[in-house]
């Protein structure tokens, strides 16, 4: 459930019109609902509750703006990060330190110190040339650093290859039979806190088949690992959970999700954590835009919007689908091809769809755009980054502004010998 809905006929963000805010803020525009951020952080606790308080920490790259984060920071949440950046968010939308998981498998050595400098909750290691680079670190500093090993159970996740991340050939992780021998080796190194295991197979998962042949998985290597005196107090079980981008897809849902969980691990005696993302905010958020104008096609209409394949990425990178509504529909439907005006036949979000009759002028939004979205935009065809709005009830506040062509070309220096 989303706070996205019609309401005398103008699509509404909880008790705003979207025709306030383009006209107020412009277009293109993303438009999260905190009502909805804050309900689908409570579904996915509340999902968990048979699990006794695991830890929730919130995948930063599905959605790092500072004021959806410090939403969810009130809402008790921690949050997972993969870069100096992502932590530099998470601290100044004050998420405790010790709620904070790094991931990730490129940690340089001046991210690894940050971390220490912080003070995170733990790191989820990657590799044994990444722990040990940590020890060294740490070691020198007279610090522990509280970490977990990440696990590669080689397990197909069933989603985009490009979003997998737990196959043998997936870059992320320590290959299973490899595990107990390098665990065992790290667990004695100086500086290094070793705890227990990580794990996250992929993203937008729509069955969770894949998800408990994984867990089985980590369970027999945590046995293994206890039976040979190593210590295992804390999983973390990523994230991972799809959300219906389709009108009318059923995705398995957080209460069935810890409903699987809570019988894989019931006899596993350890902290759990999990870091949801796309299913906290992917339904929260849509891209506004307006049409530019209708052109003649061969067979089906373009329908040129001026959001692009720089402003919302998923469908040139993955050819994903969302769903593409009128803000102001009048009940004719029309069957057309959405693009973009950037100069790549790549900036197309659908070819062939059924939509709502719209005109050059009309407003439209692409929904479940709260997820994997302004966060991936770049300033391709020097167009810039759209700004970012979150509606609060009948108020709305812009929380990231537009940065155009000028502003990016002010970073921009010519050399004295040109």
């Amino acid at each position: 459930m989303d706070h996205f809905s019609l309401r005398d006929g103008v699509m509404h963000a909880e008790d705003v019109s979207l025709v306030t805010i383009a006209e107020k803020v412009g277009t293109p525009v993303y438009v999260y609902s905190r009502a909805t951020l804050v309900r689908h952080a409570r579904v996915f606790r509340d999902g968990l509750a048979a699990l006794g308080s695991p830890h929730i920490a919130f995948a930063v790259k599905a959605n790092p703006n500072l004021a959806v984060l410090k939403v969810l920071q009130r809402e008790g949440y921690g949050a997972d990060v993969v870069s100096g950046g992502e932590l530099a968010r998470a601290l100044k939308a004050d998420m405790a330190p010790a709620d904070i998981v790094f991931s990730g498998v490129g940690k340089t050595q001046a991210e690894l110190t940050f971390g220490l400098d912080t003070g995170i909750g733990q790191f989820n290691l990657e590799s044994g040339e990444e722990a040990r680079e940590l020890s060294a670190i740490a070691a020198t500093r007279g610090q522990r650093a509280p970490c977990a090993l990440r696990i590669n159970p080689d397990v197909d996740a069933g989603t985009h290859d490009k979003i997998s991340t737990g196959k043998a050939d997936n870059k992320f992780g320590i290959p299973l039979p490899d595990a107990p021998a390098l665990y065992a080796e790290l667990a004695a190194l100086p500086g290094l806190d070793l705890r227990g295991l990580a794990i996250h197979i992929g993203s937008q998962l729509s069955s969770l088949d894949p998800l408990e042949t994984a867990f089985l998985k980590i369970g027999t290597l945590l046995k293994r690992l206890r039976a040979a005196g190593q210590t295992v107090s804390h999983v973390d079980l990523g994230g991972g959970l799809g959300v219906p981008y389709k009108a009318g897809e059923v995705l398995p849902s957080p209460a069935e999700y810890g409903a699987m969980v809570a019988r894989i691990t019931r006899d596993w005696d350890v902290r759990l954590s999990f870091e949801p993302g796309r299913v906290i905010a992917g339904n929260a958020g849509v891209l506004l835009t307006r049409v530019i104008r209708v052109k003649r096609g061969l067979n089906d209409p373009f329908l040129i919007v001026d959001a692009a394949m720089n402003d919302l990425a998923r469908p040139a990178l993955y050819g994903s689908w969302h769903d593409f509504a009128a803000v102001e529909p009048a009940g004719e439907r029309m069957t057309a091809n959405i693009v973009g005006p950037i100069c790549e036949t790549g900036d197309t979000f659908a070819m062939g769809r059924e939509c709502d009759r719209l005109q050059a002028g009309d407003l439209a939004v692409f929904r479940t755009a709260g997820a994997y979205g302004a966060t991936m935009a770049s300033s391709y065809n020097s167009r810039g980054f759209v700004p970012e709005v979150l509606v609060d009830g009948d108020r709305f506040a812009v929380v990231a502004d537009r940065l155009d062509a000028a502003s990016i070309m002010a970073a921009e220096t010519l050399p004295d010998w040109l």
